[in-house]
């Protein structure tokens, strides 16, 4: 059986989209056997891609400002884990980050996820994650599913991407600040605790 510090070599070593990537691949995963808080987003951003540190960016001050951690409390590895739905930066178009490859999340999560026994709430951040993670039960759209947070269990929560680029969709949706954060601080602060 493969352990998780194996898969994690093999996930970094990776080299499945290297043809299709603009840049050498550098995949980028945050996990450790008792992570608590599992973060599925889309896949790193050019920053982290630079850095090796997940969410080291705008989108996520914001994610960690939503969630109530400070950047010491986020970054603890024992804690928090962070494996996106592809791990290496896909590149851009017209100043956008591309979708993540299509190549990864079947190869790896299958693997990985189960090595994950004490993850007590996923936080699945865009609609690539949701349509993963929630498959048939996901709704029409990204705003439908976040909107639904209430009809998932309380061990997942879908969010939107926190990049500057959603502040209008926060704009037109005040119930994501006014209730659907407040109960994402709460379910953190119960996954962290004891």
């Amino acid at each position: 059986m493969t352990t998780l510090s194996d898969l994690v070599r093999q996930i970094e070593a990776c080299r499945v989209c290297a043809a299709h990537l603009p840049h050498e691949p550098r995949p980028v995963v945050w996990v450790h056997p008792d992570v608590r808080i599992l973060i599925a987003g889309q896949a790193p951003g050019r920053r982290v891609h630079e850095t090796g540190i997940p969410w080291n960016d705008p989108s996520g001050d914001r994610l960690r400002a939503w969630m109530g951690l400070d950047r010491a409390a986020f970054y603890e590895r024992h804690m928090i884990g962070v494996a996106a739905m592809g791990f290496c930066f896909p590149g851009t178009v017209n100043g956008a980050d591309l979708p993540p490859r299509r190549e990864c999340a079947p190869l790896w999560r299958p693997r990985l996820l189960p090595l994950l026994r004490k993850v007590r709430l996923t936080l699945l951040v865009g609609g690539v994650a949701q349509k993963y993670h929630l498959g048939a039960a996901m709704k029409g759209s990204l705003s439908e599913t976040v909107r639904a947070w209430r009809d998932y269990p309380e061990t997942v929560m879908p969010l939107p991407h926190p990049s500057w680029r959603n502040s209008g969709w926060l704009k037109r949706n005040p119930w994501f600040e006014a209730e659907l954060a407040p109960e994402l601080r709460r379910r953190v602060g119960e996954a962290l605790a004891g």
